[in-house]
């Protein structure tokens, strides 16, 4: 297969249970998660609008309750149906007449940006897909792709709409500060991908921000029965709960016996990525770097690619055409990306899709929305013409560890015939980069924020020091010593010295990746979608403690910084940022 993916399973036995809260019900019902722990003290620990509720180890336990992953998932297409999905339980079903599926819940958008108004097309139905269910083992963080080929369209025709989303078995959408979909990748195994060409087809992308990919009028993605389709993903589970999901797509497709694609003109993807062709395409910011609080990939990134033969940024144009459509992928921290051309020695700045974020504390979280271009923008290109990318992050606030910045192009060779654009703009002449339109407005998904008073965080400056152990270790969602919700006392050195952390639940599940990332103290306010931030002074992070490829460090133990001045240094595990912890600087004899 030519996309590299990341698959573990792990058979591991655990014998005791830590009582813990299901943040997504309103009930705060306990269930039981099965660990391996060590310790055989009892430890309890209070949280009022966290994740933990109560937490024991006692020894001995019941059996888990929690269906673990057992491989890699089922896949199911319930069609296009306008009915509620089926439960997981449930056959597969395709309806007979497609239908128009129903949309994400939205609410207004809190900006001067508009949410583009853009109706299905004459002749398109809506369909239906899902992958599914997925197991999701608890805190799983990994890369993978779906066994097989993936639901797609019974008929030729062509593909002008895309969005996706996710599910549980009730047809309710995940909270995001639960679980949500890191990335996921759709390709198609029939074609080539026009900018890195070891790798299928990229046709379509979507992270958290749930970017709904669409083609202008006149166009459309050609679509063959005989293509075959994949789909890798990343799906982060941020609590230590087992679940199960469904990634859905919804595609509007018009097929090719309909009267309206003999008019339609086939248009391409093209990716455009400042990590193009990488395996896990990420970067870090790290707070204080950049300009003025703004952090630009790869501008600000000295030798971002001096180890590649060409920019991985950058792709030469193979033949002419118009650029028809895009739009940007960001992560948390993201302002926005950028598209430009150059030909000889002009250059032309193209499209700056913009984050819109609806998130109160500002651009920390998921609850954004990205812009695509206007529905009325057309840009010719020619053959030798450098196409790039940049991806711009807020660093004045805080660092942002595995960042992305993407741009999905959509191109086609001509103007269409039924294009209502009468010809495409010479970016080197005309103005282009004009303000884009947002496709969603704020989800219901990104309601819970945080940071707001937790008293199950202890104030780390209140707690007795104490000899840091060699190593600390890192069992059960728990930081060995300094851990915030048990109140434990704080590991101490002198300055200069270090201390070390091992992460004993890597091997377990698909691999419990931990991380120790620097957060401002007091770092003891409510998990959500917008708090714990990278926002200490003094940076550091672990990175995800694992050896198992991307997205792993690579090292299942990580030093402390020589070099730190006397003080306390709180910190979080970013894939499971209810998780908490303090080490202490004592200052020497």
């Amino acid at each position: 297969m030519a996309i590299t993916y990341i698959e573990h399973m792990f058979a591991i036995q655990r014998s005791e249970k830590i009582s813990i809260i299901d943040p997504s019900s309103a009930g705060h019902t306990l269930v039981g998660m099965d660990v391996n722990h060590r310790r055989a003290s009892i430890l309890a620990c209070m949280t009022v609008g966290g994740i933990l509720a109560a937490c024991s180890s006692t020894g001995s336990g019941d059996s888990a309750t929690g269906q673990q992953a057992g491989g890699t998932a089922a896949i199911v297409n319930p069609a296009s149906t306008s009915q509620a999905p089926a439960p997981s339980d449930a056959p597969a079903t395709t309806a007979a007449a497609p239908q128009t599926a129903p949309e994400p819940t939205t609410t207004q958008a809190a900006t001067t940006t508009t949410v583009a108004e853009r109706p299905m097309r004459a002749g398109a139905e809506r369909m239906h897909f899902e992958v599914g269910p997925l197991r999701i083992t608890p805190g799983q963080n990994n890369i993978t792709t779906a066994q097989g080929e993936i639901p797609q369209p019974k008929v030729d025709g062509y593909i002008t709409r895309i969005a996706p989303n996710l599910r549980y078995a009730d047809g309710t959408v995940p909270a995001v500060d639960v679980i949500h979909l890191h990335h996921g990748v759709w390709l198609n195994l029939g074609a080539h991908d026009p900018t890195s060409a070891r790798l299928p087809e990229r046709f379509f992308a979507a992270g958290e921000e749930k970017t709904v990919s669409m083609v202008p009028e006149g166009y459309g993605y050609p679509y063959k029965t005989s293509d075959r389709w994949i789909l890798n993903y990343m799906l982060h589970n941020l609590t230590p709960k087992p679940s199960e999901v469904w990634i859905t797509y919804d595609i509007d497709f018009i097929p090719a016996d309909a009267p309206e694609a003999a008019n339609l003109t086939a248009a391409r993807p093209v990716w455009m990525d400042v990590q193009n062709g990488s395996i896990y395409p990420v970067f870090d910011v790290i707070k204080g770097t950049g300009e003025q609080g703004k952090y630009t990939y790869p501008t600000d990134a000295a030798g971002a690619y001096a180890n590649e033969p060409a920019p991985k940024n950058e792709w030469t144009v193979d033949r002419d055409g118009v650029l028809l459509s895009t739009a940007g992928h960001l992560h948390p921290g993201g302002l926005h990306t950028d598209l430009y051309a150059r030909r000889g020695s002009d250059s032309a700045h193209l499209f700056t899709s913009d984050a819109v974020y609806f998130e109160p504390a500002g651009a920390v979280s998921w609850d954004v929305s990205m812009t695509s271009t206007r529905t009325d923008w057309r840009v010719a290109v020619k053959a030798g013409d450098v196409l790039s990318t940049t991806a711009t992050y807020d660093s004045g606030r805080a660092s942002w560890y595995e960042s992305m910045g993407i741009m999905v192009l959509w191109m086609a060779d001509a103007i269409a015939p039924a294009d209502p654009v009468e010809a495409a703009s010479d970016p080197f002449v005309t103005k282009v980069d004009l303000p884009g339109d947002l496709t969603h407005g704020h989800l219901a998904e990104n309601d819970h924020h945080g940071g707001e008073a937790d008293p199950a965080y202890i104030d780390p400056a209140a707690v007795a020091s104490v000899d840091a152990q060699s190593p600390i270790e890192i069992a059960d969602f728990i930081y060995g010593q300094g851990d915030m919700l048990l109140g434990s006392p704080i590991p101490t050195v002198k300055a200069g010295q270090t201390m070390t952390f091992d992460n004993l639940d890597a091997p377990l599940e698909n691999g419990l990746w931990h991380t120790l990332t620097a957060c401002k103290a007091p770092c003891n306010g409510a998990t959500g979608i917008a708090y714990p931030l990278a926002d200490a002074d003094i940076t550091f992070d672990s990175g995800e403690m694992g050896d198992a490829g991307p997205p792993t460090s690579g090292n299942l133990t990580w030093t402390t910084p020589a070099d730190l001045a006397p003080g306390d240094y709180t910190y979080f595990c970013r894939i499971h940022p209810f998780m908490r912890g303090t080490f202490r600087i004592a200052a020497p004899d």
